[in-house]
């Protein structure tokens, strides 16, 4: 399953992280990524005792100011300065010397200082972590760590964003690997950009495999990356990081896009940690995207569980790419179109491929359009299930193959149910796509006003479709 983190497009203060001393038996990271007046909290909880097949996580905020406002891979209570944070059904066991990750977001009005100790179980945690290093927090994202992004929608006075249109592939490129470029790394070429950069700077990228971790921070929009090879196979940026082990879901993708109208074009990103079947905490982003008004093309994204994160901040155009995984691998708050896509459940038992978080004052969340579902195994493979209570998914005029469990393609999560959600398909064809109360379909009126220009269109009147 999944945990997730909140999607930040803009925050002020630091990602901090502190030691839990206090019992034999648990240890406890608590990382905070804050700014003006609210945080998103990644807490990952190591079982240094016996195995557990059901969990409870207490502690007390410092500064009464503090409130949890919405979580994710647990249940929250809050009485005063308390909290409680109980396990939802996929991540109750924790095996000895594994890990689980929750989060939540927050507001608050005072230090934002992080709680003194812990308890699991009514017991005072003594394991303690080694603390990470503090980082500037471009770098945020929830997922199954996931999270609604508290950033404020777009501006309507935005100017128009300068075209995402290729740049000429010849001469020397932007990043070379072998040292025939201005930069051997992405990163070091997205470092260059100055910071508040007003029109679209272009990062070539030399065909080769770039094993890094790759940040367009929000202060750093308009940045296009494209590969140059003749397929984006020629071109991937990929790295192994999973949420058990890098401090949530959030903080395990390959790469972090939040500058707006971002653009990635004729490459692959790649998360390639490998499910071993025995971690709890198996989610590996491949696409943190924090972006508004972000393009794809021609891109793959490739992973296991939780392969693309779209962020409450994010809407994004997916134009002509491939991507894969095994469980919830497009999920998140934001809204996206996904246009001639093809999308692959690789695991031979099947999954939820979407795991929306749609709020419930947000019409449009994501749209699956002309695109074509395939599988590992037939009739495994759900469309996907509510993370949130007012998801929002319509696979409209897309070819759904024999992988689609016909009978029940959508399912429930964690306390959610996938018929309050609003799930819908629309002129779907293929194996996959049959009709029955457990499918409901969108009519024609309906369809009308669920058309990827209208779900990207928000209140700037983005149309990155042409």
């Amino acid at each position: 399953m999944i945990s997730a983190l909140a999607g930040v497009v803009a925050l002020t203060g630091l990602a901090t992280a502190g030691t839990a001393q206090a019992a034999t038996g648990c240890a406890v990271t608590y990382t905070t990524n804050d700014w003006p007046g609210g945080f998103t909290a990644a807490v990952t909880i190591q079982n240094l005792g016996n195995a557990i097949n059901g969990w409870t996580l207490g502690f007390t905020f410092p500064d009464s100011s503090q409130k949890v406002d919405t979580g994710w891979s647990a249940t929250f209570s809050q009485s005063g300065q308390n909290v409680t944070a109980t396990n939802v059904d996929y991540n109750a066991a924790i095996a000895t010397g594994t890990s689980v990750s929750i989060g939540f977001n927050g507001t608050w009005s005072g230090s934002n200082s992080q709680p003194a100790a812990f308890t699991l179980n009514g017991v005072t945690c003594t394991g303690t972590t080694t603390n990470p290093s503090p980082t500037p927090s471009p770098t945020p994202s929830p997922s199954p760590t996931r999270s609604p992004s508290p950033s404020p929608s777009p501006s309507p006075t935005r100017s128009p964003s300068p075209s995402p249109s290729p740049s000429p592939t010849s001469g020397k490129p932007t990043v070379a690997a072998d040292g025939t470029g201005t930069y051997r790394t992405v990163q070091a070429a997205i470092d260059a950009v100055a910071s508040g950069n007003s029109s679209r700077k272009v990062i070539t990228i030399k065909p080769g495999t770039y094993r890094e971790i790759v940040t367009i921070p929000a202060n750093k929009p308009y940045i296009t990356l494209q590969g140059l090879g003749s397929s984006p196979g020629d071109v991937v940026i990929v790295n192994s990081h999973y949420a058990g082990g890098n401090g949530g879901t959030f903080n395990s993708a390959t790469a972090f896009v939040s500058g707006h109208d971002s653009a990635l074009t004729n490459l692959t990103i790649s998360n390639d940690y490998v499910e071993d079947g025995t971690t709890v905490n198996q989610q590996a982003v491949a696409l943190n995207l924090n972006a508004d008004r972000a393009v794809l093309s021609n891109v793959r994204l490739l992973g296991d569980q939780d392969t693309f994160l779209i962020n409450d901040s994010a809407r994004t155009y997916v134009k002509s790419s491939y991507i894969e995984g095994t469980v919830d691998f497009i999920f998140g708050g934001g809204t996206a179109v996904l246009n001639d896509c093809d999308i692959y459940e690789k695991r031979s038992s099947g999954a939820p491929i979407t795991a929306a978080r749609t709020d419930a004052a947000k019409t449009y969340g994501f749209l699956v359009y002309r695109s074509r579902i395939t599988g590992a195994t037939g009739n495994t493979t759900q469309l996907g299930r509510p993370w949130g209570p007012s998801a929002q998914v319509l696979y409209r005029e897309s070819s759904l193959s024999s992988t689609i469990k016909t009978s029940q393609p959508w399912t429930d999560m964690s306390g959610n149910s996938w018929k309050n959600a609003r799930f819908f398909e629309y002129k779907n064809t293929g194996a996959g796509a049959t009709v029955n109360s457990n499918r409901p379909q969108m009519s024609d009126s309906q369809a009308a006003t669920y058309t990827p220009q209208k779900y990207l269109a928000g209140s700037d009147g983005w149309n990155p479709i042409g």
